[in-house]
């Protein structure tokens, strides 16, 4: 039902957002990543391409996200999220779809397949510091959680740095499904280019990460 529920919700906002005229605005790029890390876990270790379209008007965006692998044996993505924000705050709906599960049915919603997984992620930003706490509701049965503290040390016209640390719960994000730190990381832009190191104190693993963007 959950699940459900969400997937109307992500209609509606399509829906919704098309039928607002007024000062709209469409986004498109792509980012080239080294290797795929999320939320402090590596998904894929192949180069992977990160296309994005996005439609927005007033308070409301509504887009697509996706993350396809150089090779055929990585692991791809396909996204769909939307997006209010009121100020410092945000809240986001977001199906997480991957075509390489089970069937690659899209129209398929089970939690023991994972094809499909739908969040619901909250966010607060204010000057250098942001907080993003987010919730799996459907996809898994565990509903783990998330929560995500970040603050940029550093912000001029032609370089900007980061530190962040994140928390996890459950098997989907933890060893052993207990509350753990997941991830540790620095991440620097200049101009088209941006560099991570991350760290996972609880799988003690940690990576590097090289994007451009376009």
């Amino acid at each position: 039902m959950a699940r459900k529920i969400l997937s109307a919700a992500i209609l509606a906002g399509l829906t919704l957002s098309f039928s607002i005229p007024a000062e709209a605005e469409f986004g498109v790029g792509a980012d080239v990543v080294s290797r795929y890390v999320w939320r402090g876990a590596l998904l894929d270790d192949n180069l992977s391409v990160q296309p994005f379209l996005s439609y927005s008007t007033g308070n409301l965006e509504v887009g697509a996200w996706s993350s396809w692998a150089a090779t055929s044996s990585g692991a791809n993505e396909n996204d769909l999220y939307v997006t209010y924000s009121s100020g410092p705050i945000a809240l986001t709906v977001t199906d997480y779809y991957f075509p390489n599960g089970a069937g690659s049915d899209f129209f398929k919603y089970s939690d023991k397949d994972g094809i499909h997984q739908l969040e619901v992620m909250g966010s607060y930003g204010m000057g250098a510091i942001g907080v993003t706490a987010a919730a799996i509701l459907s996809g898994d049965p565990d509903t783990p959680i998330y929560v995500e503290g970040s603050y940029e040390c550093m912000s001029t016209d032609d370089v900007s740095a980061s530190l962040s640390a994140a928390l996890g719960t459950e098997s989907y994000y933890t060893s052993d499904g207990d509350p753990k730190l997941i991830s540790v990381g620095l991440s620097v832009t200049k101009g088209d280019y941006t560099a991570q190191y991350i760290l996972n104190p609880d799988a003690e693993q940690a990576w590097m990460v090289f994007m451009m963007s376009f």
